[in-house]
Protein backbone atom coordinates (compact mmCIF):
# COMPACT_ATOMS: atom_id res chain seq x y z
CA UNK A 1 0.00 0.00 0.00
CA UNK A 2 1.33 3.75 -1.08
CA UNK A 3 0.03 7.13 -0.17
CA UNK A 4 -3.13 5.60 1.82
CA UNK A 5 -4.29 3.48 -0.90
CA UNK A 6 -5.78 0.22 -0.96
CA UNK A 7 -3.97 -3.07 -2.11
CA UNK A 8 -5.53 -3.85 -5.44
CA UNK A 9 -7.31 -6.75 -4.07
CA UNK A 10 -9.31 -5.00 -2.28
CA UNK A 11 -10.98 -2.66 -4.19
CA UNK A 12 -14.55 -2.55 -3.06
CA UNK A 13 -16.21 -1.59 -6.73
CA UNK A 14 -17.01 -3.99 -9.09
CA UNK A 15 -19.71 -4.71 -12.12
CA UNK A 16 -23.57 -5.61 -11.11
CA UNK A 17 -23.14 -9.74 -12.29
CA UNK A 18 -27.37 -9.29 -12.29
CA UNK A 19 -27.34 -6.18 -15.33
CA UNK A 20 -24.47 -8.36 -16.61
CA UNK A 21 -26.06 -11.67 -16.96
CA UNK A 22 -29.19 -9.40 -18.32
CA UNK A 23 -27.52 -7.62 -21.18
CA UNK A 24 -25.54 -10.63 -22.46
CA UNK A 25 -27.50 -11.59 -25.15
CA UNK A 26 -28.19 -8.23 -27.66
CA UNK A 27 -28.96 -7.96 -30.91
CA UNK A 28 -26.30 -5.64 -31.27
CA UNK A 29 -23.83 -7.41 -29.34
CA UNK A 30 -24.52 -10.66 -31.73
CA UNK A 31 -24.38 -8.22 -35.13
CA UNK A 32 -20.73 -6.88 -33.96
CA UNK A 33 -19.31 -10.82 -33.40
CA UNK A 34 -21.28 -11.93 -36.36
CA UNK A 35 -19.55 -9.17 -38.49
CA UNK A 36 -16.26 -10.60 -36.93
CA UNK A 37 -16.86 -13.64 -38.52
CA UNK A 38 -16.67 -12.00 -42.14
CA UNK A 39 -13.73 -12.90 -43.85
CA UNK A 40 -11.61 -10.45 -44.94
CA UNK A 41 -10.34 -11.49 -48.44
CA UNK A 42 -14.30 -11.19 -49.57
CA UNK A 43 -14.76 -9.27 -52.11
CA UNK A 44 -18.36 -9.53 -52.84
CA UNK A 45 -20.47 -6.70 -51.24
CA UNK A 46 -21.88 -7.52 -47.32
CA UNK A 47 -25.48 -8.29 -47.26
CA UNK A 48 -27.37 -7.26 -44.17
CA UNK A 49 -30.18 -9.02 -43.37
CA UNK A 50 -30.28 -8.86 -39.32
CA UNK A 51 -30.19 -5.16 -38.97
CA UNK A 52 -32.80 -3.19 -37.77
CA UNK A 53 -32.28 0.58 -39.58
CA UNK A 54 -32.84 0.62 -43.14
CA UNK A 55 -31.89 4.69 -43.69
CA UNK A 56 -28.24 3.39 -45.34
CA UNK A 57 -30.41 2.13 -48.43
CA UNK A 58 -31.75 4.26 -51.04
CA UNK A 59 -35.03 2.91 -51.12
CA UNK A 60 -35.90 3.86 -47.70
CA UNK A 61 -34.46 7.74 -47.54
CA UNK A 62 -37.01 9.95 -45.66
CA UNK A 63 -39.11 12.71 -46.66
CA UNK A 64 -37.75 15.88 -47.59
CA UNK A 65 -40.45 17.02 -45.84
CA UNK A 66 -39.20 15.71 -42.39
CA UNK A 67 -35.52 16.91 -43.13
CA UNK A 68 -36.86 20.48 -44.40
CA UNK A 69 -38.61 20.69 -41.36
CA UNK A 70 -35.41 20.01 -38.94
CA UNK A 71 -33.77 22.00 -40.88
CA UNK A 72 -36.65 25.09 -40.35
CA UNK A 73 -36.60 24.13 -36.53
CA UNK A 74 -32.65 24.57 -36.04
CA UNK A 75 -32.58 27.92 -38.04
CA UNK A 76 -35.41 29.52 -35.35
CA UNK A 77 -32.45 29.47 -32.80
CA UNK A 78 -35.46 28.64 -30.25
CA UNK A 79 -34.05 24.72 -29.21
CA UNK A 80 -30.69 25.89 -29.10
CA UNK A 81 -30.85 25.47 -25.22
CA UNK A 82 -31.20 22.19 -23.13
CA UNK A 83 -33.73 20.07 -24.64
CA UNK A 84 -36.14 17.80 -22.21
CA UNK A 85 -34.06 15.94 -20.35
CA UNK A 86 -36.58 12.07 -19.71
CA UNK A 87 -39.90 11.13 -20.58
CA UNK A 88 -42.10 11.35 -17.61
CA UNK A 89 -44.95 13.85 -18.29
CA UNK A 90 -44.08 17.26 -17.84
CA UNK A 91 -47.64 19.38 -17.40
CA UNK A 92 -50.67 18.25 -15.79
CA UNK A 93 -52.97 20.56 -14.04
CA UNK A 94 -52.81 21.99 -10.77
CA UNK A 95 -56.13 20.06 -9.75
CA UNK A 96 -54.34 16.78 -11.03
CA UNK A 97 -51.36 17.29 -8.90
CA UNK A 98 -53.11 18.38 -5.30
CA UNK A 99 -55.30 15.39 -6.17
CA UNK A 100 -52.46 12.67 -6.93
CA UNK A 101 -50.52 14.16 -3.79
CA UNK A 102 -53.48 14.23 -1.41
CA UNK A 103 -53.65 10.17 -2.27
CA UNK A 104 -49.94 10.29 -2.28
CA UNK A 105 -49.56 11.36 1.19
CA UNK A 106 -51.93 8.67 2.68
CA UNK A 107 -50.58 5.63 0.66
CA UNK A 108 -47.52 6.05 -1.38
CA UNK A 109 -44.59 3.16 -1.07
CA UNK A 110 -41.49 5.60 -1.65
CA UNK A 111 -40.33 8.50 -3.47
CA UNK A 112 -37.03 7.69 -5.84
CA UNK A 113 -35.67 9.51 -8.34
CA UNK A 114 -33.08 7.54 -11.27
CA UNK A 115 -30.52 9.10 -13.36
CA UNK A 116 -30.38 8.08 -16.87
CA UNK A 117 -28.68 10.13 -18.75
CA UNK A 118 -30.41 12.95 -17.22
CA UNK A 119 -32.65 13.06 -14.30
CA UNK A 120 -36.15 11.37 -14.07
CA UNK A 121 -38.25 12.12 -11.59
CA UNK A 122 -40.26 9.18 -11.02
CA UNK A 123 -42.72 7.51 -8.42
CA UNK A 124 -42.55 4.02 -7.39
CA UNK A 125 -46.24 3.96 -6.01
CA UNK A 126 -47.69 0.39 -5.87
CA UNK A 127 -46.92 -0.16 -9.07
CA UNK A 128 -48.95 3.19 -10.81
CA UNK A 129 -48.12 6.14 -13.00
CA UNK A 130 -45.31 8.77 -11.78
CA UNK A 131 -45.88 11.84 -10.07
CA UNK A 132 -47.28 14.22 -12.34
CA UNK A 133 -45.98 17.64 -11.98
CA UNK A 134 -46.76 20.68 -13.08
CA UNK A 135 -45.00 22.60 -15.79
CA UNK A 136 -45.39 26.39 -15.60
CA UNK A 137 -43.03 29.46 -16.09
CA UNK A 138 -41.79 30.75 -12.59
CA UNK A 139 -40.09 34.25 -12.10
CA UNK A 140 -36.34 33.52 -13.15
CA UNK A 141 -34.82 32.29 -10.02
CA UNK A 142 -31.52 29.99 -9.08
CA UNK A 143 -31.90 26.85 -10.83
CA UNK A 144 -32.27 24.60 -7.62
CA UNK A 145 -34.37 22.03 -6.16
CA UNK A 146 -36.78 22.86 -3.69
CA UNK A 147 -39.72 21.49 -1.73
CA UNK A 148 -42.87 23.65 -1.66
CA UNK A 149 -45.97 23.79 0.02
CA UNK A 150 -49.03 24.67 -1.08
CA UNK A 151 -51.98 26.34 -0.02
CA UNK A 152 -53.63 23.25 0.93
CA UNK A 153 -50.99 21.73 2.98
CA UNK A 154 -49.54 19.42 -0.12
CA UNK A 155 -45.86 19.02 -0.22
CA UNK A 156 -44.74 19.18 -4.34
CA UNK A 157 -41.41 18.04 -5.18
CA UNK A 158 -40.46 20.94 -7.51
CA UNK A 159 -37.36 20.79 -10.39
CA UNK A 160 -36.94 24.53 -11.17
CA UNK A 161 -34.84 24.53 -14.41
CA UNK A 162 -34.15 27.73 -16.52
CA UNK A 163 -35.06 27.89 -19.74
CA UNK A 164 -35.11 30.10 -22.74
CA UNK A 165 -38.12 31.69 -21.38
CA UNK A 166 -37.92 31.61 -17.95
CA UNK A 167 -38.15 28.76 -15.52
CA UNK A 168 -39.96 25.17 -15.25
CA UNK A 169 -41.12 22.59 -12.66
CA UNK A 170 -41.12 18.90 -12.77
CA UNK A 171 -37.72 17.53 -13.86
CA UNK A 172 -38.24 18.05 -18.04
CA UNK A 173 -38.57 20.38 -20.58
CA UNK A 174 -42.48 20.73 -20.90
CA UNK A 175 -43.74 20.12 -24.41
CA UNK A 176 -44.54 22.89 -26.66
CA UNK A 177 -48.36 22.88 -26.95
CA UNK A 178 -48.04 22.31 -30.49
CA UNK A 179 -46.03 19.35 -30.04
CA UNK A 180 -48.11 17.68 -27.79
CA UNK A 181 -51.33 18.45 -29.97
CA UNK A 182 -49.26 17.09 -33.09
CA UNK A 183 -49.08 13.82 -31.93
CA UNK A 184 -52.47 13.53 -29.85
CA UNK A 185 -53.92 14.47 -33.57
CA UNK A 186 -51.27 12.11 -35.62
CA UNK A 187 -52.45 9.09 -32.81
CA UNK A 188 -56.22 9.79 -32.74
CA UNK A 189 -57.01 9.37 -36.38
CA UNK A 190 -57.19 5.86 -35.53
CA UNK A 191 -58.52 5.81 -32.51
CA UNK A 192 -62.60 5.75 -31.11
CA UNK A 193 -61.76 9.21 -29.10
CA UNK A 194 -59.58 11.81 -28.88
CA UNK A 195 -56.03 11.73 -26.99
CA UNK A 196 -55.50 15.46 -25.65
CA UNK A 197 -51.91 17.05 -25.39
CA UNK A 198 -51.79 15.79 -21.71
CA UNK A 199 -52.21 12.51 -22.83
CA UNK A 200 -48.35 13.09 -24.57
CA UNK A 201 -44.94 12.42 -23.17
CA UNK A 202 -42.42 12.88 -25.58
CA UNK A 203 -38.92 10.73 -24.88
CA UNK A 204 -35.31 9.99 -26.70
CA UNK A 205 -36.41 8.04 -28.70
CA UNK A 206 -38.95 5.05 -28.20
CA UNK A 207 -36.23 3.34 -26.12
CA UNK A 208 -36.22 5.68 -23.31
CA UNK A 209 -39.98 5.60 -23.42
CA UNK A 210 -39.88 1.71 -22.53
CA UNK A 211 -36.96 3.23 -19.61
CA UNK A 212 -39.31 5.16 -18.01
CA UNK A 213 -42.56 2.76 -18.18
CA UNK A 214 -40.42 -0.32 -16.87
CA UNK A 215 -39.05 2.23 -13.75
CA UNK A 216 -42.42 3.41 -13.06
CA UNK A 217 -44.02 -0.25 -13.00
CA UNK A 218 -41.33 -2.07 -10.43
CA UNK A 219 -41.89 -2.39 -6.83
CA UNK A 220 -40.71 -5.15 -4.81
CA UNK A 221 -42.11 -8.26 -5.88
CA UNK A 222 -43.49 -7.28 -9.04
CA UNK A 223 -43.41 -8.78 -12.42
CA UNK A 224 -43.94 -8.26 -16.09
CA UNK A 225 -45.32 -10.49 -18.62
CA UNK A 226 -43.12 -10.33 -21.91
CA UNK A 227 -43.59 -12.17 -25.39
CA UNK A 228 -41.51 -14.79 -26.70
CA UNK A 229 -39.82 -14.01 -29.28
CA UNK A 230 -39.84 -10.36 -28.66
CA UNK A 231 -37.32 -7.55 -28.13
CA UNK A 232 -34.64 -8.45 -25.69
CA UNK A 233 -34.16 -4.80 -24.66
CA UNK A 234 -37.46 -5.01 -22.20
CA UNK A 235 -35.47 -8.24 -20.65
CA UNK A 236 -32.43 -5.97 -20.12
CA UNK A 237 -34.40 -2.94 -18.55
CA UNK A 238 -36.06 -5.16 -16.65
CA UNK A 239 -33.17 -6.26 -14.80
CA UNK A 240 -32.49 -2.81 -14.19
CA UNK A 241 -35.26 -2.52 -12.47
CA UNK A 242 -35.40 -5.44 -10.60
CA UNK A 243 -38.79 -6.25 -11.89
CA UNK A 244 -39.12 -9.88 -13.14
CA UNK A 245 -39.99 -11.15 -16.52
CA UNK A 246 -42.50 -13.85 -16.95
CA UNK A 247 -42.52 -15.05 -20.75
CA UNK A 248 -45.62 -15.88 -22.59
CA UNK A 249 -44.93 -17.53 -26.40
CA UNK A 250 -46.50 -16.05 -29.92
CA UNK A 251 -47.94 -18.82 -31.36
CA UNK A 252 -46.32 -19.34 -34.81
CA UNK A 253 -48.73 -21.53 -36.42
CA UNK A 254 -51.73 -18.94 -35.61
CA UNK A 255 -49.88 -16.53 -36.97
CA UNK A 256 -48.04 -15.24 -33.87
CA UNK A 257 -51.02 -14.74 -31.87
CA UNK A 258 -50.77 -14.43 -28.68
CA UNK A 259 -50.78 -17.67 -26.31
CA UNK A 260 -53.54 -16.02 -24.03
CA UNK A 261 -53.91 -19.33 -21.86
CA UNK A 262 -50.13 -18.94 -21.10
CA UNK A 263 -50.63 -14.99 -19.99
CA UNK A 264 -53.97 -16.41 -17.38
CA UNK A 265 -51.53 -18.97 -15.99
CA UNK A 266 -48.06 -16.74 -15.64
CA UNK A 267 -49.90 -14.10 -14.08
CA UNK A 268 -50.88 -13.65 -10.29
CA UNK A 269 -51.13 -10.89 -7.44
CA UNK A 270 -47.99 -9.64 -8.39
CA UNK A 271 -48.25 -8.80 -11.92
CA UNK A 272 -48.37 -5.52 -13.19
CA UNK A 273 -48.61 -5.53 -17.17
CA UNK A 274 -47.70 -7.11 -20.43
CA UNK A 275 -46.39 -6.51 -23.34
CA UNK A 276 -47.54 -6.91 -26.98
CA UNK A 277 -45.02 -5.25 -30.03
CA UNK A 278 -47.61 -4.50 -32.86
CA UNK A 279 -46.43 -5.16 -35.79
CA UNK A 280 -44.87 -7.54 -34.36
CA UNK A 281 -40.95 -7.59 -34.12
CA UNK A 282 -39.30 -9.89 -34.45
CA UNK A 283 -42.12 -11.73 -36.05
CA UNK A 284 -43.49 -9.47 -38.91
CA UNK A 285 -47.13 -10.39 -37.89
CA UNK A 286 -49.90 -7.79 -37.69
CA UNK A 287 -52.49 -8.49 -34.95
CA UNK A 288 -55.95 -8.42 -36.09
CA UNK A 289 -58.91 -6.57 -34.25
CA UNK A 290 -60.39 -9.64 -32.80
CA UNK A 291 -57.57 -10.93 -31.43
CA UNK A 292 -56.21 -7.45 -30.08
CA UNK A 293 -59.53 -7.55 -28.05
CA UNK A 294 -59.02 -10.74 -26.59
CA UNK A 295 -55.87 -9.34 -24.95
CA UNK A 296 -57.35 -6.36 -23.65
CA UNK A 297 -60.25 -8.53 -21.91
CA UNK A 298 -57.78 -10.57 -20.57
CA UNK A 299 -55.60 -7.80 -19.06
CA UNK A 300 -58.97 -6.62 -17.43
CA UNK A 301 -59.47 -9.99 -16.43
CA UNK A 302 -56.23 -10.15 -14.85
CA UNK A 303 -56.38 -6.43 -13.71
CA UNK A 304 -53.14 -5.54 -15.63
CA UNK A 305 -51.67 -2.96 -17.66
CA UNK A 306 -50.91 -3.56 -21.04
CA UNK A 307 -47.73 -1.41 -22.55
CA UNK A 308 -48.51 -1.59 -26.56
CA UNK A 309 -44.47 -1.23 -28.52
CA UNK A 310 -46.13 0.57 -31.58
CA UNK A 311 -43.15 1.61 -33.07
CA UNK A 312 -43.74 0.11 -36.46
CA UNK A 313 -47.37 1.48 -36.38
CA UNK A 314 -48.83 1.35 -39.92
CA UNK A 315 -45.67 -0.56 -41.96
CA UNK A 316 -48.35 -3.14 -42.89
CA UNK A 317 -48.55 -4.70 -46.40
CA UNK A 318 -50.64 -7.68 -46.19
CA UNK A 319 -54.30 -8.45 -45.63
CA UNK A 320 -54.65 -7.34 -41.95
CA UNK A 321 -54.44 -3.60 -41.45
CA UNK A 322 -52.92 -1.82 -38.00
CA UNK A 323 -55.19 -1.72 -35.40
CA UNK A 324 -53.28 0.61 -32.24
CA UNK A 325 -54.24 -1.24 -28.45
CA UNK A 326 -55.45 2.30 -27.77
CA UNK A 327 -58.57 1.42 -29.78
CA UNK A 328 -59.14 -0.58 -26.29
CA UNK A 329 -58.77 1.75 -24.07
CA UNK A 330 -62.04 1.79 -22.45
CA UNK A 331 -61.77 -2.12 -21.80
CA UNK A 332 -58.30 -1.68 -20.73
CA UNK A 333 -56.17 1.30 -19.40
CA UNK A 334 -52.99 1.02 -22.85
CA UNK A 335 -49.63 3.09 -22.47
CA UNK A 336 -48.79 2.89 -25.62
CA UNK A 337 -44.92 3.63 -27.13
CA UNK A 338 -43.62 5.00 -30.30
CA UNK A 339 -41.55 7.06 -32.42
CA UNK A 340 -40.86 8.53 -35.82
CA UNK A 341 -38.05 6.08 -35.86
CA UNK A 342 -39.46 3.71 -38.22
CA UNK A 343 -42.33 4.91 -40.34
CA UNK A 344 -40.58 8.18 -41.15
CA UNK A 345 -37.27 6.17 -41.45
CA UNK A 346 -35.52 8.27 -39.04
CA UNK A 347 -33.94 6.35 -36.12
CA UNK A 348 -31.45 8.73 -35.54
CA UNK A 349 -33.10 11.54 -34.87
CA UNK A 350 -34.09 10.20 -31.07
CA UNK A 351 -37.66 11.46 -31.10
CA UNK A 352 -40.24 9.23 -29.38
CA UNK A 353 -43.33 9.25 -27.37
CA UNK A 354 -45.38 7.33 -24.20
CA UNK A 355 -48.86 7.72 -24.22
CA UNK A 356 -51.30 7.00 -22.09
CA UNK A 357 -54.87 5.09 -23.64
CA UNK A 358 -57.30 5.85 -20.27
CA UNK A 359 -60.60 7.40 -21.43
CA UNK A 360 -62.24 6.28 -18.34
CA UNK A 361 -59.25 7.68 -16.44
CA UNK A 362 -58.03 3.78 -14.37
CA UNK A 363 -54.69 5.18 -13.80
CA UNK A 364 -55.68 8.73 -12.56
CA UNK A 365 -57.67 6.72 -10.18
CA UNK A 366 -54.91 4.18 -9.14
CA UNK A 367 -52.32 6.99 -8.98
CA UNK A 368 -40.48 22.51 -33.01
CA UNK A 369 -40.21 20.18 -35.97
CA UNK A 370 -42.51 17.76 -34.53
CA UNK A 371 -46.20 19.18 -35.99
CA UNK A 372 -44.12 19.76 -39.49
CA UNK A 373 -43.05 16.05 -39.47
CA UNK A 374 -46.12 14.79 -38.33
CA UNK A 375 -48.90 16.66 -39.97
CA UNK A 376 -46.40 17.90 -43.38
CA UNK A 377 -45.69 14.70 -44.33
CA UNK A 378 -47.36 13.63 -48.12
CA UNK A 379 -49.32 10.73 -48.14
CA UNK A 380 -47.35 8.85 -50.77
CA UNK A 381 -44.05 8.99 -48.78
CA UNK A 382 -45.62 6.17 -46.54
CA UNK A 383 -46.99 4.83 -49.70
CA UNK A 384 -43.66 4.18 -51.43
CA UNK A 385 -42.17 3.00 -47.83
CA UNK A 386 -44.72 0.24 -47.61
CA UNK A 387 -45.08 -0.68 -51.74
CA UNK A 388 -41.12 -1.39 -51.01
CA UNK A 389 -41.47 -3.11 -47.60
CA UNK A 390 -44.52 -5.14 -49.86
CA UNK A 391 -42.03 -6.02 -52.41
CA UNK A 392 -39.11 -7.31 -50.28
CA UNK A 393 -41.15 -9.15 -48.30
CA UNK A 394 -42.65 -11.11 -51.01
CA UNK A 395 -39.02 -11.38 -52.28
CA UNK A 396 -38.37 -13.01 -48.80
CA UNK A 397 -41.06 -15.16 -48.67
CA UNK A 398 -41.45 -16.60 -51.78
CA UNK A 399 -37.28 -17.32 -52.07
CA UNK A 400 -37.01 -18.47 -48.69
CA UNK A 401 -39.48 -21.33 -50.02
CA UNK A 402 -36.73 -22.25 -52.13
CA UNK A 403 -34.03 -22.96 -49.35
CA UNK A 404 -35.06 -26.34 -47.63
CA UNK A 405 -33.18 -26.02 -44.75
CA UNK A 406 -35.55 -22.90 -43.41
CA UNK A 407 -39.61 -22.69 -43.24
CA UNK A 408 -41.56 -18.90 -42.98
CA UNK A 409 -44.28 -20.08 -41.28
CA UNK A 410 -46.13 -17.28 -42.10
CA UNK A 411 -45.73 -14.88 -44.81
CA UNK A 412 -44.84 -11.23 -43.34
CA UNK A 413 -47.65 -8.84 -42.74
CA UNK A 414 -45.59 -5.64 -41.14
CA UNK A 415 -42.84 -4.52 -39.51
CA UNK A 416 -39.78 -5.26 -41.47
CA UNK A 417 -39.07 -8.57 -40.17
CA UNK A 418 -39.55 -12.25 -40.73
CA UNK A 419 -38.85 -15.43 -38.41
CA UNK A 420 -37.61 -17.90 -40.32
CA UNK A 421 -37.42 -21.79 -38.61
CA UNK A 422 -34.35 -24.09 -39.24
CA UNK A 423 -34.14 -27.31 -39.62
CA UNK A 424 -30.76 -28.69 -38.55
CA UNK A 425 -31.60 -32.29 -39.38
CA UNK A 426 -30.72 -31.31 -42.96
CA UNK A 427 -27.75 -29.48 -42.47
CA UNK A 428 -24.29 -31.14 -41.96
CA UNK A 429 -21.71 -29.64 -39.20
CA UNK A 430 -24.19 -27.13 -38.12
CA UNK A 431 -24.65 -27.09 -34.53
CA UNK A 432 -27.58 -24.50 -33.82
CA UNK A 433 -28.62 -20.58 -35.46
CA UNK A 434 -25.80 -19.00 -33.67
CA UNK A 435 -23.16 -21.46 -36.07
CA UNK A 436 -25.61 -21.42 -38.79
CA UNK A 437 -24.87 -17.46 -38.81
CA UNK A 438 -21.74 -17.04 -37.99
CA UNK A 439 -20.58 -19.59 -40.59
CA UNK A 440 -23.02 -18.13 -42.91
CA UNK A 441 -21.21 -14.45 -42.48
CA UNK A 442 -17.61 -15.66 -42.88
CA UNK A 443 -18.49 -18.13 -46.19
CA UNK A 444 -21.20 -15.89 -47.89
CA UNK A 445 -20.36 -12.35 -46.39
CA UNK A 446 -24.24 -12.34 -45.45
CA UNK A 447 -25.23 -11.55 -41.81
CA UNK A 448 -28.62 -12.59 -40.28
CA UNK A 449 -29.67 -12.46 -36.96
CA UNK A 450 -30.02 -15.86 -34.93
CA UNK A 451 -33.40 -16.30 -33.25
CA UNK A 452 -31.49 -17.27 -29.70
CA UNK A 453 -30.83 -13.35 -29.64
CA UNK A 454 -34.59 -13.13 -30.02
CA UNK A 455 -35.36 -15.84 -27.45
CA UNK A 456 -36.32 -18.67 -29.90
CA UNK A 457 -33.21 -20.98 -30.15
CA UNK A 458 -32.81 -22.36 -33.78
CA UNK A 459 -34.92 -20.05 -35.44
CA UNK A 460 -33.49 -16.96 -37.57
CA UNK A 461 -34.82 -12.91 -37.68
CA UNK A 462 -34.42 -12.10 -41.39
CA UNK A 463 -34.62 -8.39 -42.22
CA UNK A 464 -36.40 -7.80 -45.73
CA UNK A 465 -35.70 -3.48 -45.08
CA UNK A 466 -33.45 -3.51 -47.57
CA UNK A 467 -32.69 -2.87 -51.51
CA UNK A 468 -35.03 -5.54 -52.96
CA UNK A 469 -31.90 -6.60 -55.13
CA UNK A 470 -29.95 -6.88 -52.54
CA UNK A 471 -32.20 -8.91 -50.55
CA UNK A 472 -32.64 -11.68 -53.56
CA UNK A 473 -28.59 -11.35 -54.02
CA UNK A 474 -28.56 -12.22 -50.43
CA UNK A 475 -31.30 -15.11 -50.21
CA UNK A 476 -29.35 -16.57 -53.14
CA UNK A 477 -26.50 -16.87 -51.11
CA UNK A 478 -28.24 -18.58 -47.83
CA UNK A 479 -29.53 -20.99 -50.02
CA UNK A 480 -25.99 -21.60 -51.99
CA UNK A 481 -24.86 -21.96 -48.42
CA UNK A 482 -27.61 -24.90 -47.33
CA UNK A 483 -26.44 -26.75 -50.70
CA UNK A 484 -22.77 -26.68 -49.20
CA UNK A 485 -23.71 -28.05 -46.26
CA UNK A 486 -26.64 -29.98 -47.28
CA UNK A 487 -26.67 -33.66 -45.39
CA UNK A 488 -25.58 -36.32 -47.96
CA UNK A 489 -28.52 -38.46 -49.39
Amino acid sequence: MENGGSPMNQWRFKGNEELTLASAVTIRGVLNMLMENLNVHETRPVIPLGHGDPSAFPSFRTTPFAEDAICAAVRTAKFNGYSSTVGIPPARSRDSVLKFISKLNRECASIGFLIVGALLLCLDWHGCPPLLVEARPLTPLASTFHVKRTSESHRILLLERKEREGLFMGGVRPISEDEGRAVAEYLSKDLPYKLSPDDVFLTIGCTQALEAITTVLARPGANILLPRPGFPYYEARAAFSHLEVRHFDLVPEKDWEVDLAAVEALSDENTVAMVIINPGNPCGNVFKYEHLKKVAETARKLGILVIADEVYDHLTFGSSPFVPMGAFGSIVPVVTVGSISKRWIVPGWRLGWLVTNDPDGILMKQGGAVPQILENTPSDFFLKIVNTLRESADICYNRSNEIPCITCPSKPEGSMFVMVKLNLSLLEGIKDDLDFCCKLAKEEAVIVLPGVAVGLKNWLRVTFAIEPSSLDDGLGRIKAFYHRHAKKQ
